[in-house]
């Protein structure tokens, strides 16, 4: 089985600016303002506006080369997507597999009952609520939360015979720690421009580094394993 371990440098490349820039704003807001239960707490106007803002933009987006490939992959050879990505560019590409650890901006959730998530593509308000009554939130996983799909993902890199590591700088805990789960004799390709080795990285004796972007390293690296 494949996994992949995907991260915002993927998005990027399709447009999507990352996580957060040199300055520590998030498209010039400050982060634990409209990404932590503080932030959401204190103005859910605000917070739905930036979020309203991010899901109209994913609608001028569009899959890159590597989320094509990676489409491609799944379509011949067992494989996993796990994607720190909370935008649903893997699934229009074509991928199936794709487990979202921070949560998914096309979807929001009740906030009285976590259970109710619901698909959502235009603008939320402070007037949304749940059938029964409680306020809709964006479904994702903010700073200061829990990351209930980490549960989910760990067995299934721990059945892993390939691991991609793309488009992270594998800083971000506890996603970064997941590639320490794949068994010792898988082979673990990381595909970054600029790599950056954390210490589960460190630590695999399969690992080979590609640097590069993954729309160009992809495409070419899924070819090797089909072949």
């Amino acid at each position: 089985m494949i996994t992949i371990l995907s991260g915002a440098g993927m998005s990027a490349e399709s447009g999507i600016r990352t996580f957060r820039d040199n300055n520590g704003l998030w498209e010039d807001h400050d982060v634990m303002d409209v990404a932590s239960p503080q932030g959401w707490a204190n103005d859910q106007a605000l917070v739905n506006r930036f979020y309203n803002a991010r899901r109209a933009q994913l609608k001028e987006v569009k899959p890159n080369l590597g989320h094509l490939a990676l489409a491609k992959l799944e379509a011949a050879l067992p494989t996993h997507i796990i994607t720190q990505n909370v935008d649903d560019l893997h699934e229009r590409a074509g991928s199936k597999n794709v487990l979202h650890l921070h949560g998914e901006l096309t979807k929001v959730r009740s906030t009285g009952n976590p259970q109710h998530v619901v698909e959502w593509s235009g603008d939320l308000t402070e007037k949304d609520t749940c059938p029964q009554g409680y306020q809709l939130r964006p479904h994702i996983v903010w700073f200061g939360e829990e990351v209930p799909a980490l549960e989910a993902a760990i067995p299934i890199v721990s059945g892993s015979d390939v691991v991609i590591v793309v488009g992270t700088s594998m800083q971000v805990y506890p996603a970064a720690s997941l590639v320490g789960f794949a068994p010792s004799t898988a082979q673990v390709f990381y595909v970054d421009p600029h790599p950056s080795i954390n210490h589960e990285l460190s630590l695999r004796q399969n690992l080979r580094i590609i640097e590069d972007t993954a729309a160009n390293a992809l495409p070419a690296l899924v070819d090797s394993l089909l072949s």
